[in-house]
């Protein structure tokens, strides 16, 4: 099956994740069929905060609204094999984990899910509270995978943007995308 991967970009703090994940994502054209993004309100806005720009309208994927039932990773049929929520709420955490199909991002993990396909969510938050860690549990036990936006140091990163690939770079490696990154062990 060719790739097929949905982006959901959600309110939560680390734009830097999105935005190195799509641009990783324009380097691995030859690996993917479709990318589909959709993106929510709260994140452009901390997108502007965070990044100082709106180059999130300059990404070469298409987009969907937030409330666009009719996206194709709205159904399985459509054969969308990989869902990346970066950076991921604990919001939307907890309405993934709870079965909560009230929008199109919630609605997509729940299709991936269903489907037996692969769903990763870069969650971002510090510390974790009972409620963020059950609902972990509920979506791992559901057969996502959480991955948490914490950056790994044994590469040595000298910026915020470095260290920040290092946490991208596991997400493209557990979706199953070939990529030149750092491995342990490496000089």
């Amino acid at each position: 099956m060719s790739n097929k991967i949905a982006i959901a970009i959600t309110g939560a703090s680390g734009s830097v994740y999105a935005k190195l994940l799509l641009d990783k994502l324009i380097s691995l054209s030859n690996q993917y069929e479709e990318v589909g993004i959709v993106m929510s309100k709260n994140a452009k806005e901390v997108w502007r905060t965070e990044l100082g720009n709106e180059d999130y309208n300059n990404y070469p994927f298409r987009y969907f609204d937030k409330y666009d039932f009719n996206a194709p990773f709205a159904s399985g049929s459509a054969k969308y094999n990989i869902m990346i929520v970066a950076p991921c709420s604990m919001g939307t955490l907890g309405r993934i984990a709870a079965g909560v199909s009230d929008d199109l991002v919630t609605r997509a993990a729940d299709v991936i899910l269903k489907e037996r396909r692969k769903l990763i969510l870069l969650v971002r938050e510090t510390p974790y509270n009972l409620i963020h860690i059950k609902n972990m549990e509920t979506v791992t036990l559901a057969g996502g995978i959480i991955c948490p936006a914490t950056p790994s140091f044994y590469s040595r990163p000298q910026t915020i943007e470095e260290a920040a690939a290092t946490v991208v770079d596991r997400v493209l490696d557990i979706a199953g995308l070939e990529q030149h990154s750092y491995r342990w062990g490496q000089e």
